[in-house]
């Protein structure tokens, strides 16, 4: 499976895409206002969870390398989880690759690519409050704000709010 966008290609999570999971998943200007740094052990664990084969009944992430088509440079992860016909989508990008678009390009790449998943009724996105570039990326996907959820997270021991966003499926 590859999914393309006019700069991206996205392709499977494989075992040699290890350091950028981790990398991904330590880096403070990558985490700063997703989460605390995990142990190393829960990152691994995170990691071989998203090497299981994917399909929209396993229960499983659905984990994409984005990867720009011209360079073939790595520059993140996206991807989604269906539960009760609901896609959780997630993304993670390089500190490098920050404000230059490819977070909604890759996303909206893969909520196409997903309108052909007949099971999928909504998509799902949890944000931490205060994580405002990617708030914009999903409302450029089309996202909407459903709720709040005041003092939900715990990031350096500061509680957040969770941002919920929505949006239906089969969007025109």
């Amino acid at each position: 499976m590859e999914i393309e966008s006019k700069r991206l290609k996205m392709r499977p999570i494989r075992e040699a895409d290890w350091a950028l999971f981790l990398q991904l998943h330590t880096d403070p200007n990558v985490i700063s206002l997703c989460f605390d740094e995990p142990e190393i052990e829960v990152i691994r664990d995170k990691f071989e969870a998203r090497l299981v084969t994917w399909s929209p009944t396993s229960n499983a992430w659905l984990c994409l390398v984005i990867i720009d088509k011209i360079t073939d440079n790595v520059m993140g992860i996206t991807g989604f989880i269906v539960e009760d016909n609901t896609a959780h989508v997630g993304y993670l990008l390089l500190p490098e690759f920050h404000g230059k678009q490819y977070g909604t390009e890759s996303l909206l790449a893969l909520l196409d690519w997903a309108e052909s998943i007949d099971t999928i009724t909504h998509y799902k996105a949890v944000v931490t409050e205060g994580n405002v570039s990617s708030e914009r990326v999903l409302v450029k996907c089309g996202f909407q704000l459903q709720s709040v959820i005041p003092e939900a997270y715990e990031i350096g021991g500061k509680l957040y709010a969770d941002h919920i966003y929505t949006r239906d499926a089969k969007v025109t």
